[in-house]
């Protein structure tokens, strides 16, 4: 059984940090490439971030220099640093697993975590 399991969401100030997790089952982390999407309420799912199984980071060009992704693959697990957070910053967070190279489209999806959500009050 599948299984993406996201934390560490909730209210932020900005101009704060949070960081973010997802716990994968084993069968889905070690072999697949990982990703970040968030969606805000009345808009479609984006990409945030995305990570290759073997450690290759991609980070949304509007987030660069505050986001950032990276994997422990020994603890299956992804995580998201967001730093200098926003009020545009809020939107439902989930995590994602791919099977391809790459996890920066939402239509190339196998996974998805239930999500977690981050609001940043302004």
């Amino acid at each position: 059984q599948v299984q993406l399991v996201e934390s560490g969401g909730g209210l932020a100030e900005a101009g704060g940090s949070l960081r973010l997790s997802c716990v994968a089952s084993r069968n889905v982390f070690n072999q697949n490439a990982m990703g970040w999407f968030r969606q805000a309420p009345g808009k479609e799912r984006e990409l945030v971030a995305d990570i290759s199984q073997g450690g290759g980071a991609y980070v949304a060009e509007s987030l660069k220099g505050r986001f950032s992704v990276s994997r422990d693959n020994a603890k299956n697990t992804l995580y998201l640093q967001m730093n200098s957070l926003k009020y545009e910053d809020t939107a439902m967070y989930y995590c994602a697993s791919c099977s391809g190279y790459v996890c920066n489209r939402a239509v190339d999806v196998d996974y998805w975590g239930q999500g977690t959500q981050v609001t940043v009050s302004s």
